[in-house]
């Protein structure tokens, strides 16, 4: 049995963020784990830019409204306590609505290999953002 060290909470990187978030690592786990844990907290209107899991991610909305957009311009509303699953690979971003702060628990994997785990790519549009839900 190991407690693990708690890391500081960090403000995730303008690169890869539009508006204020930020995470607390969970767990990074080391080979043989691949597992990969973090609470993050968004700000209203904040949100990832696009990005990608070369294994998919997992997504547990803890509180607020989690909006979740893929590239055919789908925009998924997620409520805490729902649960999403991003495929291997699909570009897709994540974020707080305009109105209220969202917390979620996001996991994915490491390749095992060493390789890139997620591909950061530009920022969410407001007209992307901005899209009609779906539930």
């Amino acid at each position: 049995m190991e407690f693990v060290k708690q890391q500081a909470t960090t403000k995730a990187p303008a690169d890869w963020f539009t508006g204020d978030v930020w995470f607390d690592v969970i767990y990074a786990g080391q080979e043989p784990s691949r597992m990969r844990a973090n609470m993050v907290r968004f700000s209203p209107g904040a949100r990832t830019h696009w990005h990608s899991h070369v294994l998919g991610q997992t997504l547990h909305v803890v509180s607020g409204v989690a909006l979740i957009g893929t590239r055919d311009g789908t925009v998924f509303e997620a409520h805490p306590g729902q649960t999403v699953r991003c495929p291997p690979n699909e570009e897709h971003w994540h974020g707080a609505t305009p109105d209220r702060f969202m917390e979620h628990l996001a996991m994915w994997e490491g390749a095992g290999d060493g390789s890139t785990e997620t591909t950061w790519n530009e920022p969410v549009t407001g007209e992307h953002y901005n899209r009609a839900r779906s539930h």
